[in-house]
């Protein structure tokens, strides 16, 4: 942190991109003129082909990186001028890649907001659409998951860190390939997406390649338009749709 970072508070989830650059080793550019702004309430769609720049994107808000050039503000102030804890706290981000630690399913809720009731983890379970099956558990959020999650599959460990995420009940959702639709339209979120479902939700997409911004708009707007959103939907999103 800067000696004179601000503390974030009170926070909306707004974030803007201005001309963003991006380069891990200062030679090659991973992104390229960046801008757009996520409104508060709003979501996101960023969509492109594999190793376009869209996690390093995401990776920004939360500063697992820092621009090389332009700047990422949230709720209008510089993140580099924000402590780091207060603004990650405010960030909630799930990923393809769940991690659970060795505990029981108590144990990996509470770790996003340690002094949470049960009725606000059950709340958040039934949100992320796994209460149902913990219900079924004989020991319920008891239950051990196992080392990395072990005991549980794939869908179920993505569901458990959705709830997390919830339970922390930041200003600002990243899914990074991993998402319920219900949520999207309720919170303030950024998407990486793969499934048609999943972008139709999202109040304006982001068609990324190369590191830069090349197409924008809905899904109606960019479906026919003969470019790489069109070129994705026709070889991957539609096939995925019901994936």
């Amino acid at each position: 942190d800067k000696p004179d970072a601000k503390e974030l508070k009170n926070a909306k989830g707004e974030v803007t991109f201005r001309h963003v650059d991006f380069s891990y080793d200062g030679e090659r550019q991973i992104l390229k003129d960046i801008s757009f702004t996520l409104r508060s309430g709003d979501c996101i769609a960023i969509v492109g082909p594999s190793g376009s720049g869209k996690s390093t994107i995401v990776n920004l808000i939360p500063r697992l990186w820092d621009v090389t050039g332009g700047s990422v503000t949230f709720d209008g102030t510089d993140v580099r001028d924000l402590t780091l804890h207060s603004l990650r706290d405010e960030i909630g981000v799930v990923t393809q890649e769940t991690y659970l630690f060795n505990g029981t399913i108590r144990d990996n809720l509470l770790y996003a907001k340690p002094d949470a009731t049960e009725a606000e983890m059950i709340q958040a379970c039934r949100q992320a659409n796994i209460y149902d099956f913990i219900q079924r558990q004989p020991e319920g959020l008891d239950t051990l998951v196992g080392n990395r999650g072990l005991k549980l599959s794939g869908g179920e460990k993505q569901r458990i860190s959705i709830a997390r995420a919830l339970l922390k009940d930041p200003a600002l959702l990243i899914f990074d390939e991993a998402a319920i639709n219900p949520l999207i339209e309720a919170r303030t979120s950024i998407l990486i997406a793969h499934r048609l479902s999943t972008i139709l939700a999202a109040d304006e997409i982001l068609v990324v390649r190369d590191g830069e911004i090349v197409e924008r708009g809905t899904h109606k707007d960019l479906v026919h338009a003969g470019g790489t959103y069109q070129e994705l939907y026709e070889t991957q999103f539609s096939k995925a749709m019901e994936a």
